[in-house]
């Protein structure tokens, strides 16, 4: 992109976020929501009172919910599901929590993803 079709591009948007601006600056619940907050500030400063002091205040649980969310143990991962496959051709049965086991990385190489999906038993918990 050429320097002056650059600058066109960025005087084009220029004049559609003045006009967005404008167009906000006219909206009335625009001047209600910003009449509010600075009346809530100039309150918040009266009372000298933090942001934090109103949310714990308006919402006393509200403080705690973050940290109960936190895993306090490495079992914050749910377990993957046990998938059991059975090679129709062999016998031989394999239960994989993944993908990633050595029989039936070798089984997909030699018959393909889809076929050894199909020979997909069950799938436990």
């Amino acid at each position: 992109m050429s320097l002056l079709s650059e600058y066109v591009q960025k005087e084009q948007q220029l004049k559609q976020l003045q006009d967005e601006m404008e167009r906000l600056q006219n909206d009335e619940r625009l001047k209600a929501e910003l009449a509010f907050k600075e009346k809530l500030e100039a309150l918040m400063r009266e009372f000298n009172k933090s942001a934090a002091d109103v949310i714990q205040l308006l919402d006393p649980q509200g403080a705690a919910k973050p940290a109960a969310k936190a895993p306090t143990t490495g079992a914050g991962r749910r377990k993957r599901k046990l998938k059991i496959y059975k090679n129709p051709n062999t016998g031989e049965v394999v239960e994989t929590r993944g993908g990633n086991q050595k029989t039936l990385k070798a089984w997909k190489d030699e018959y393909g993803p889809e076929i050894v999906e199909s020979w997909l038993v069950r799938v436990e918990e």
